[in-house]
């Protein structure tokens, strides 16, 4: 019994990084406790399955990276995708000129390396990400943070390659102008 509950603690002890984790990929602070607690609740109901070959918190990831994905699916087959697309496509016009040039162009990352090493840095790229449209959001979270494939995520959210391309390049430029506005401009 003294096992068990031991192996409860150190799973309980990973769940603040797992919300962490969590909230980068999805909006919302129920959504991210409700996804974070499943995977606890899968991880010692799943305790004899873990075995010791990777640490406690790559297995409790690789448990939550698919329950994110559980999510994204179910939050895509609810959203309404034209209601959508027009305020993303709002939010996104506003950063490109009429003939597809920036308004402002983004500044030249001069040390990305040092500047992802730091919490700060995290913390504005969170505010950055939450800025951006939802489905941009997915896009970028799903391919650029699960490493998801095109096909998938098209398959995902309902969208064809050349938009889900549009879509991650868009966020990509938006993610940068917003760093270099709240990061880089320090």
């Amino acid at each position: 019994m003294h096992v068990q509950s031991e192996f409860r603690s150190r799973v309980e002890n990973e769940r603040a990084y797992l919300l962490r984790f969590a909230s980068l990929h999805l909006r919302g602070a129920d959504l991210v406790e409700d996804v974070v607690q499943d995977t606890l609740l899968a991880a010692l109901a799943g305790e004899a399955r873990f075995a010791g070959r990777s640490s406690l918190r790559t297995w409790l990831t690789g448990i939550l990276k698919h329950k994110i994905l559980d999510a994204i699916r179910r939050a895509s087959r609810e959203t309404t995708l034209d209601a959508e697309a027009e305020g993303e496509a709002a939010d996104v016009e506003a950063l490109f000129r009429q003939d597809g040039h920036w308004v402002e162009h983004p500044a030249a990352w001069e040390t990305p390396d040092r500047s992802l090493s730091q919490k700060q840095f995290f913390a504005v790229l969170e505010r950055c990400l939450a800025r951006l449209p939802a489905k941009a959001a997915r896009v970028f979270m799903l391919r650029e943070h699960l490493g998801a494939e095109t096909a998938e995520i098209c398959n995902e959210l309902g969208v064809t390659p050349t938009h889900c391309g549009v879509l991650l390049h868009r966020a990509r430029m938006a993610l940068q102008l917003c760093l270099d506005r709240n990061w880089f401009a320090r």
